[in-house]
């Protein structure tokens, strides 16, 4: 199995995870959360997997110092495209986070990482890059595609075979990530290296809502209630993506 890029799919992207209130409620969890923990000061930021660059854009409006990179091209161009329309300020790099080290100045301030991990043939192999982009006393934000949640939306369709027979990773053209993470795995992989400050689910409860449901809920009640509970301890770890912030130990 290989990293999965998005060079033919950059369209189908932008619709499928921006479209609508999937993507304005991740947009909204990660930068409520990234508004709690940063300083107010400029920061040195690199946006690894940028795709069509939602956060890079959002964390150059608030004044950070912003290097995007992303292995696809037509995902890259879509970021150039929105830093333009936005009058933003932004270094662009095309290149996978294994050619990314000899491309860009280090370290970094904020590391972002958000849905990489589940893209990656071994999700792990990228840490020591992580730990290499971080400043002392910076920060990763870490978003992954969590494992937990796609077991229990199987669970709740019925789908009791494809649970024991452990195929959950999405089709080669799916969207649905190729590698879900465990998060307790993934906790015990980044133990020695990192404290993870902050634990948020995105998107805890409107992916299992009934689709009539979700069409007559407002968005501005969806965000308020995906804000008010991506921390519940009994709720958070439903969240489709967990968002994760983390600083060197």
């Amino acid at each position: 199995m290989k990293d999965r890029h998005f060079d033919a799919l950059a369209a189908r992207f932008a619709n499928k995870i921006y479209g609508g209130a999937k993507g304005a409620i991740r947009l909204a969890v990660l930068q409520a959360d990234l508004l709690e923990a940063l300083p107010q000061r400029r920061l040195r930021v690199l946006d690894v997997g940028a795709g069509l660059g939602h956060m890079g854009s959002w964390l150059a409006a608030q004044g950070h110092d912003v290097t995007l990179a992303e292995p696809a091209a037509p995902m890259l161009e879509g970021a150039r495209e929105r830093f333009a329309e936005e009058g933003l300020e932004g270094t662009f790099i095309q290149a996978s986070w294994q050619e990314l080290s000899s491309l860009t100045r280090q370290p970094y301030d904020l590391v972002v990482c958000h849905a990489v991990l589940e893209w990656l043939a071994d999700p792990a192999a990228i840490f020591p890059a992580l730990e290499q982009w971080v400043a002392p006393g910076g920060w990763l934000s870490l978003a992954f595609y969590n494992r937990d949640a796609l077991v229990y939306r199987n669970l709740l369709k019925g789908h009791f075979r494809k649970l024991r027979q452990d195929t959950l990773a999405g089709e080669k053209q799916s969207l649905t990530p190729q590698t879900p993470l465990d998060p307790r795995t993934l906790d015990a992989q980044l133990a020695t290296r990192w404290r993870v400050e902050s634990r948020s689910g995105v998107r805890v409860f409107y992916d299992y809502m009934p689709a009539d449901f979700q069409a007559k809920a407002s968005l501005e009640d969806l965000l308020g209630m995906e804000l008010e509970y991506r921390r519940h301890p009994a709720f958070a770890g439903l969240g489709r993506y967990l968002h994760w912030i983390c600083r060197p130990r």
